[in-house]
């Protein structure tokens, strides 16, 4: 509980009708979860516009009302606040109600279309086998030490992640590791959050749909290295084409890492097998289990993370050595007669790429490669044919396969992936709807030595059809498929 003209504190305000030396109990945006002496923040989002609940919110016992537009109608028992724009004010209020959590830990945000997810996994294991007690906030989970918090968002809302910050504060963390999406810095969910550091991983086709252009894309990503203060660092890939235009205007200390060219941490691919990694790090060579060039990438950016936060560059790299790969991110099994099967979460153009090239490269040729792929529906459509071509363009089989339809019919989702087959492929396309059934055709396929690739969902244990989540873990289904015709 706090009163409210100090959770105020640092908000710009157009305007106050009423006291503010009033306790408030929580806050919420959604006006579904009101309690007794609460403040609402009315926020204008994309599926509704919260100032509409604002008396719906009162009568459930909200004492105060943030908002842009002031009701005709005033509740002289109600504090009413007027600030320019919510979402901006919530993120400040939320730290402030919460103690400005971000200020008492080592925060570290990630930031890119892909390896978001697996570079904050690898710091958050890094640090805690260096000793440290640490936070993790991903797509996948979020973790206090070793408290496991389920994940719905990339990034939490300016609520979740201020609580959060909070208790892995209260729980003695010094660190904390965690995605940063671009939709979190449109939406104002990292407004009032210090970061001590920034990294940039890469930037590709992805949220369009959203964003609808790649320069509003690039523009989202690069507001997070703008919010960063001078005693932060900004830590970017200097081989991605945009990876320098992000860090222009930063305030803070500008770094580099790249596999191509001259950089503050460099980085050689030695041997890439299916077996891991050795690589050679600023001139010092370091085995890892984790496979193909996009994971070097990862790694790279561990590193300098590391070092960037005065770690010791020899136990780091020691125990970089140690990690292993992240769930659902090029996840891996093999039968007893050599067929491989792959799990990876490659939802974009460029982690398909990725994930493909890096089989290719590695494989002698003598293989069969059988990628099984989807399109998330109400998402970015554009992608769709282009997932069906490098799906085609780099396998030797393809089945175009139901992701997430969420709202969409999977079938015109699939119709839409096939204008990207073009005639050559035809013949070694397939369309199986059913995600399941689709897996379980592609290890029929696979003869000795092969290798399947089952692309798009990664670590996810469901599928999402017109706004039910049900059941379904590609490994799982792999596993049990894989073992079915090895009998």
């Amino acid at each position: 509980m706090k009163l409210l003209k100090d959770i105020l504190y640092k908000v710009s305000l157009v305007e106050v009708v009423g006291s503010t030396n009033v306790a408030i109990t929580s806050i919420s945006f959604d006006s579904r979860k009101i309690e007794k002496d609460s403040l609402f923040v009315a926020i204008n989002g994309l599926s509704s516009d919260g100032h509409k609940y604002i008396d719906e919110t009162i009568k459930a016992g909200a004492i105060a009302i943030l908002c842009q537009e002031l009701p005709s109608e005033l509740n002289d028992k109600i504090t009413y606040i007027k600030v320019n724009d919510s979402g901006l004010a919530l993120g400040i209020i939320a730290g402030n109600f919460y103690g400005n959590p971000s200020d008492f830990i080592k925060l570290v945000g990630v930031t890119g279309t892909n390896g978001k997810t697996t570079t904050v996994t690898l710091l958050f294991s890094l640090f805690k086998k260096l000793g440290y007690k640490v936070g993790l906030l991903s797509t996948v989970k979020n973790q206090i030490n070793n408290e496991i918090i389920p994940s719905i968002h990339t990034t939490p809302d300016a609520i979740q992640l201020n609580s959060l910050l909070s208790q892995m504060v209260e729980k003695g963390c010094s660190y904390c590791f965690m995605e940063v999406s671009s939709h979190a810095v449109v939406q104002n969910r990292i407004s009032g959050i210090h970061f001590t550091g920034g990294v940039f991983t890469n930037i590709t086709h992805d949220h369009l749909d959203y964003h609808k252009t790649f320069d509003e894309y690039i523009k989202a990503k690069k507001r997070f290295f703008d919010s960063l203060g001078p005693d932060a660092f900004a830590l970017t890939n200097k081989d991605d084409a945009n990876g320098m235009v992000i860090l222009q205007n930063s305030k803070a200390e500008k770094k580099t890492y790249s596999l191509l060219s001259m950089a503050d941490f460099k980085c050689k691919v030695v041997e890439n097998q299916f077996s891991g990694l050795l690589l050679n790090i600023d001139n010092q060579e370091v085995w890892s289990k984790l496979i193909g060039k996009f994971n070097a990438y990862n790694l790279l950016a561990v590193y300098s993370t590391a070092i960037l936060l005065k770690e010791d560059k020899t136990n780091v790299l020691t125990t970089l050595s140690s990690l292993s790969s992240v769930e659902g991110r090029f996840q891996y099994v093999r039968t007893e007669n050599g067929v491989m099967g792959i799990v990876d979460y490659a939802h974009t153009p460029d982690a398909l790429v990725n994930v493909l090239k890096t089989i290719n490269d590695i494989r002698t040729g003598n293989e069969q490669v059988i990628t099984i792929v989807g399109c998330g529906g109400d998402r970015d459509a554009a992608k769709r044919p282009m997932m069906a071509k490098i799906a085609c363009d780099l396998s030797n089989r393809v089945i175009l396969t139901s992701d997430n339809p969420r709202n969409e019919d999977a079938e015109t989702i699939i119709k839409e992936m096939q204008t990207g087959v073009d005639a050559v492929n035809r013949k070694k396309t397939i369309s199986i709807t059913d995600r399941s059934e689709a897996i379980k055709t592609a290890c029929s396929y696979a003869k000795q030595g092969d290798i399947i690739l089952v692309a798009g969902k990664g670590h996810e244990k469901y599928q999402e059809v017109k706004g039910i989540k049900y059941p379904f873990d590609d490994m799982d289904v792999l596993q049990e498929n894989l073992k079915l015709f090895e009998k």
